[in-house]
């Protein structure tokens, strides 16, 4: 696994959660398996297909606290404005 392209897949999630204001998971599971494979996928303990841990890091990282996830819709959301 690349930490390169796990840094790539968190960028492509940061950048779209910046544009639409939110990202679902399924959709970014979609496009990751996709672009890159199953790698960066994994079936989590609820049976559901989820993001690699490196690159939810490296997302986390990027948003800096400002995006929260919410449980019960699976997606991702700003908690407050960005800051650029």
């Amino acid at each position: 696994m690349s930490e390169t392209k796990a840094h790539e897949i968190a960028a492509w999630m940061f950048n779209e959660m910046k544009h639409a204001g939110m990202l679902y998971q399924a959709d970014a599971v979609e496009h990751i398996r996709k672009r890159y494979g199953e790698t960066y996928i994994y079936v989590n303990e609820s049976g559901h297909a989820s993001i690699d841990k490196e690159v939810k890091k490296a997302f986390k990282k990027m948003h800096g606290g400002k995006a929260a996830w919410d449980r019960d819709s699976f997606f991702w959301g700003w908690t407050s404005a960005i800051k650029e």
